[in-house]
């Protein structure tokens, strides 16, 4: 079945010139319908086609929110929920038409409660203007996905990154959520206690529903202290198993390792490239240690002696920030760095997590299709919890190539599974990646059908994203 049939939505054209009406009149320059910024709501950096609203509301308070959704519900048309769009599965497009809900005025910073490691904030705050208000507290958020997500955005799609190895996900981090359910009432789903057993847990129904239950406007975080010190570098390797086995030995030894990125040797060639780093192109390790002086230096050197056991080093380290982060900056441009490997090329991006002791032989498999189908597509991974990325470049007006390439990302995300895996660690189902939660979650699907009828019994949000039509 295509995907546009997976995740078909019906229009109600009458629904959405009645809504549309009503949100002119209301919002006034807060509501726009031109083709243009319709476009970049109905974003989206897969092949999937943009698919865009009918408009674009800007609320700046959850009462505002309120309204939006219940002229919506009124009228039996989508509201879509959008951050800055930096999601990669289809998440923000409007297959049925709607509107679509911008956070970005809903950027206050509401409290931050420094002796207990939380603050509550609204849900177009980013993760780089939490850090910035942060940095005099000595504390920071330490979820860190790449791009300069919205915190709301974080949480609907239980977001992670290169930090999650040691500090958790958006899962671990969300202490509690007040969201608009889709008859417009708000819910708060827990206090700033650091552990609860009051009844279900909704913050965790929330945190990666992807805007199809409800509606963030607030969130309440857990903060981390910054390090007294900071090491890292990059280390390379004969082969990319011997990578993941050196990952492997890293975590199965309890090495404290903030952050342990993955990268191929095309991946390196290309960040190489496009960052000018002064490293081989070979399989590497991008490694971070936090702690005291004294206890990074000597995880630096565990970490040594484990790399060379397998082969692979000089590990080359450093405690000094402007290096930290020069490093740091290339891993995180690692997605355009890629494109540069074919010009004017599209790039997939797609990922997969899996049980640590299977990382090595997923990732070979994988390097193995690749080369078989012909394809261009580098590797990273966050390999320190046994999640990858791979970026396959594709002509997106080239129809036997995107067969290809559909072909390739269902054979990663069924191997996946089959070693008791996801098909995604962080990027979500979105549309993309529907077909595939079925054979995943089995009946878990048929609960999950039965959740969003009972709290959005309309279907008005994000229609068409996780459960397939």
């Amino acid at each position: 079945m295509a995907l546009s049939d997976l995740m078909a939505v019906q229009r109600n054209e009458d629904g959405i010139a009645a809504v549309a009406g009503i949100l002119k009149q209301r919002f006034g320059e807060r509501f726009q319908t031109g083709q243009s910024i319709r476009e970049q709501h109905g974003h989206t950096t897969t092949y999937i086609p943009n698919q865009v609203p009918d408009g674009v509301v800007f609320p700046e308070t959850t009462a505002e929110v309120q309204e939006i959704v219940r002229a919506c519900g009124d009228h039996r048309v989508p509201v879509i929920a959008f951050g800055v769009g930096s999601s990669l599965e289809g998440h923000v497009n409007a297959p049925g038409g709607g509107i679509s809900l911008d956070t970005s005025r809903m950027n206050r910073i509401l409290a931050v409660n420094a002796e207990d490691l939380d603050c509550t904030v609204e849900p177009g705050v980013t993760r780089e203007d939490l850090n910035r208000h942060l940095r005099d507290t000595g504390l920071f958020f330490p979820i860190d996905p790449g791009a300069n997500a919205s915190l709301g955005g974080m949480a609907a799609t239980r977001a992670s990154g290169t930090n999650a190895v040691r500090y958790g996900t958006m899962r671990e981090s969300v202490l509690s959520l007040t969201a608009v359910m889709a008859d417009g009432e708000t819910v708060t789903t827990g206090k700033r206690a650091k552990k609860s057993a009051a009844g279900y847990d909704l913050t965790r129904l929330l945190v990666g529903s992807e805007g199809t239950l409800g509606i963030i406007t607030a969130l309440t975080l857990r903060l981390q202290g910054i390090p007294q010190a900071i090491s890292g570098g990059v280390c390379p390797f004969p082969t990319l198993e011997a990578a993941c086995q050196a990952v492997i030995a890293t975590i199965q030894m309890g090495i404290p390792v903030a952050r342990i990125e993955l990268v191929n040797g095309l991946q390196m060639r290309a960040m190489k490239n496009y960052s000018k780093l002064d490293y081989s192109e070979s399989p590497c390790l991008f490694l971070e240690f936090h702690g005291s002086e004294a206890s990074v230096a000597e995880q630096a050197e565990s970490f040594g002696m484990i790399a060379e056991e397998q082969g692979g080093g000089p590990f080359l380290w450093t405690s000094v920030a402007e290096e930290r982060a020069k490093l740091w900056d290339a891993r995180h441009n690692a997605y355009w760095a890629s494109l540069t490997l074919r010009p004017g090329a599209k790039g997939l991006s797609t990922d997969v997590c899996v049980p640590i002791s299977r990382l090595a032989q997923c990732v070979a498999e994988t390097e193995e299709d690749i080369a078989e189908m012909g394809l261009i597509a580098p590797i990273v991974g966050h390999a320190g919890d046994g999640n990858f990325h791979t970026l396959v470049l594709m002509d997106p007006d080239n129809p036997a190539e995107i067969a290809k390439v559909e072909a390739f990302v269902a054979r990663l995300n069924m191997r996946a599974i089959a070693m008791d895996g996801t098909c995604t660690g962080e990027h979500g189902i979105g549309q993309g990646k529907a077909g595939f939660l079925q054979h995943e979650l089995g009946h878990g699907v048929d609960v999950m059908r039965t959740i969003k009828q009972a709290l959005d019994p309309l279907n008005i949000l994000n229609p068409g994203k996780i459960l397939p039509a």
